[in-house]
């Protein structure tokens, strides 16, 4: 679902990725030598297909996806070990190390090294977290209704899993209550019909990096 009334943006869509591409690798870095990039936003809002489509843009960069990192008994109580792990090491220059969830068989798989390599992404619900903000070179939120983003991901998992999305729809409120992340956001991003929109976000400053639009509700994207 993609909101109307909304102007286009200087970045056509069909290039929007191929333009944040260029934009984020001359970025300075903010994690040691990484420039780490958060993309947040509800749960069924489309961030892993994006985040798939903008490291293949960035010539394969790694994501860090935090499906792997949370846990059925810690859906968002993971940030101290996220940090502990894997960003205070490559904030070193040094690889990260983490174990990633299975979600079936509710047991954590092999260790997974993660390199500091110039761009990384950081892609689920609570990347642009309190914890994390200080270590990110710009944090992108997925800009889609929460309402609309959660009937989304119900009908992609269906209902096998519908209780799973009651108790995850809760924690998420309750989260993105206690530590909201869009405030922060330096550019939303839009899926529409060509592609994607990038437009500038509330915590960022319009600027040679951002397309500028006027006009949208933020109050229906929280």
């Amino acid at each position: 679902m993609v909101p109307g009334n909304v102007p286009p943006s200087v970045t056509s869509p069909g290039t929007a990725i191929h333009a944040l591409a260029a934009r984020l690798r001359t970025l300075t870095p903010s994690c040691g030598p990484v420039r780490l990039i958060g993309v947040d936003g509800h749960a069924g809002s489309g961030k892993s297909t994006f985040a798939a489509r903008l490291a293949a843009e960035l010539g394969g960069a790694p994501v860090l996806h935090l499906d792997d990192v949370a846990r059925h008994e810690e859906l968002f109580a993971w940030d101290r070990r996220l940090v502990a792990d894997v960003l205070d090491p490559l904030a070193r220059g040094a690889a990260g190390r983490y174990a990633p969830y299975d979600w079936h068989a509710r047991r954590s798989g092999p260790v997974r090294t993660l390199s500091p390599v110039p761009v990384i992404l950081v892609e689920g619900v609570g990347a642009g977290r309190r914890a994390l903000r200080p270590f990110l070179a710009r944090l992108l939120w997925m800009e889609m209704p929460r309402e609309a983003a959660w009937e989304r991901g119900r009908s992609r998992d269906g209902a096998e899993q519908r209780d799973f999305w009651d108790g995850w729809v809760r924690a998420e409120r309750r989260h993105f209550a206690e530590d909201p992340s869009r405030p922060f956001a330096d550019l939303l991003v839009r899926q529409v019909r060509e592609g994607y929109e990038v437009l500038p976000g509330p915590g960022g400053t319009p600027g040679s990096d951002q397309s500028v639009t006027h006009g949208h509700d933020p109050s229906a994207m929280c």
